[in-house]
Parts: C-alpha cells; sequence; structure tokens
C-alpha cells in the first residue's frame, strides 16, 4: 500500500511567488504520511504571456523550482511527481518545453516526459488557446518503474488521447499520472468522464493533480482552471475529488485493485487487427 499526495495549486506567472506555496504544501503532505506527492501541470509558472515566461522561465539546469523539489525529494525520502514545468530550451523558434518530472527518493530524476498534445481549441467566442505558439510537443511516451508500481506520464490535454493511455498500460503502467490546468469550460463538460474512461480502458490508478481558481498575473490575462483533483481507481470510480480550493488530498494505492480489475475485463488482451475504414 502507498500512501500518495495530490497538491491543489493556485499558482501566477510568478515562479518566485509559487515556489513557497508549493513547499510548504508538499511538507503537508509528508507531515500527513505521503510516500508519493504529486504536483499540477505548469507547477512553476501558469501564464497566457509570451513575454512574461520569457522573462522568468529558466532551462532545466538553472530551475529553482525543479532544484527545490529535487532536494525535498532526498530531505524527506519520498517520490515526487513534478506535474510539469514549463522551461526555456534551445529551440531555434523560442518555443518552451512543458515538461514531467519523476524524481526518486534519491533526489534524482527517474523519468522525465514533454506534453505530446498541445491544447489548440477555441472553446468559444472569447476563451481560445494555442498552446503550440509557445510550447513545442514531445514525441516520446514516457513509462517509469517504482516499488509501488509502474508510472506512465502523461500531461492534461493528453487526456484525450486514448491510444496513448493504452500505449503506456500495455507497456506495464499500473498507476498514469494526469496533472493538469484544465480550463473551467471544459472541465465542467468534461474532466470527471475523460479520467474515468482511461481508468476505465486501461485498468488503472489515473492521479490528476490540477490548479485551480483564478490565478493572478504580473503580465497578460488573468487564467481560470476548473481544480477537481481527482483519482480515479482501476474498476472506473471517483476515490478522490479535490474540489476547488487549494488543499492537500490524500489516497492510498493498492495495486491489487489493477490487477483484480484487469482480471475481470482483460480488454488490453483483446486487440485485434481489423481493415479500413
Amino acid at each position: 500500500m502507498t500512501r500518495a499526495a495530490l497538491l491543489q495549486l493556485n499558482a501566477s506567472d510568478d515562479p518566485e511567488t509559487n515556489l513557497p506555496v508549493t513547499r510548504g504544501f508538499l511538507r503537508e503532505a509528508v507531515e500527513g504520511g505521503a510516500d508519493f506527492v504529486l504536483t499540477p501541470e505548469v507547477t512553476n509558472c501558469l501564464s497566457s504571456s509570451r513575454s512574461q515566461q520569457q522573462k522568468v522561465l529558466k532551462h532545466q539546469h538553472d530551475d529553482p523550482t525543479l532544484a527545490a523539489l529535487r532536494a525535498d525529494a532526498k530531505e524527506f525520502g519520498i517520490w515526487i511527481l513534478i506535474g510539469s514545468l514549463a522551461l526555456k530550451t534551445d529551440d531555434l523558434d523560442g518555443r518552451f518545453a512543458n515538461r514531467s518530472f519523476l524524481i526518486n527518493p534519491g533526489g534524482n530524476i527517474a523519468g522525465w516526459y514533454d506534453k505530446i498534445h498541445m491544447f489548440d481549441v477555441q472553446v468559444s467566442e472569447t476563451e481560445t488557446y494555442r498552446e503550440s505558439d509557445g510550447y513545442r510537443p514531445g514525441n516520446r511516451a514516457v513509462c517509469v518503474a517504482t516499488p509501488f508500481g509502474t508510472v506512465g506520464m502523461t500531461v492534461c490535454y493528453d487526456v484525450r488521447f486514448p491510444y496513448l493511455h493504452r500505449a503506456l498500460a500495455k507497456a506495464g503502467a499500473a498507476i498514469l499520472t494526469a496533472p493538469a490546468a484544465f480550463s473551467q469550460v471544459t472541465g465542467a463538460a468534461h474532466w470527471h468522464t475523460l479520467l474515468r474512461a482511461r481508468a476505465i480502458e486501461t485498468g488503472c490508478y489515473v492521479l490528476a493533480p490540477a490548479q485551480t481558481g483564478t490565478h493572478d498575473t504580473l503580465n497578460g490575462q488573468p487564467r481560470r482552471t476548473y481544480g477537481h483533483s481527482l483519482v480515479v481507481a482501476p474498476w472506473g470510480e471517483v476515490i478522490v475529488d479535490a474540489g476547488t480550493e487549494p488543499c492537500v488530498t490524500f489516497v492510498d494505492l493498492d495495486t491489487k485493485a489493477v490487477i483484480d480489475a484487469r482480471r475481470k475485463v482483460p480488454s488490453l488482451t483483446h486487440d485485434r487487427k481489423f481493415d479500413g475504414p
């Protein structure tokens, strides 16, 4: 049995302000007995302003949030899923990476994943997102073995692409991580359904720590996110819903539930080739 803790955050576009808040919640998680702590997407900086991002973001080797959380993992002897960090890259077009990290109890990076699917959508006449303008997509699916089960890493909009999650499960994942900064409109319509579907299809736990609320900005338009950090069991039932306030939420994971769900409905072994369409 592993105790996981999901941090639900209300990050601003100032990494220096966000970091002590994140670390405070992490300490609360450790005091609550967590062996595995998960943070949301863009833990370090939630911003729609490219100029603000250019000003405050760092390359991976210089990022203070990554360095601090690696130190915390080592100090407390825990696993940490940094849902993602917005990071500078050396890409010629200047786009950033939206990169998730799994940190082991030695403070080392056990695995990292760049978000593959970009949130390029028009939710309404007044709410449009073009994530690919600022971020370059990844091209590599990632599983990481841990003592409490293999973790398959995804980020936010990836949740709408079942083939990624099926590939991770077939590669051995028992836990799928889905850190997010979901919009309030799409969250209210789709968040619970999508996460439950990914769990049911794969027989995996789905752990989805989320950003929440109206986010303060120094530069750019304010952003609102849905919250409701979720944990979905392998049979599809929601066993944690964190609501809409910043908080720490705990859940005990038992990978026997993965075995049981896949024994009942072994759909991962039922693939068939077909022609067309």
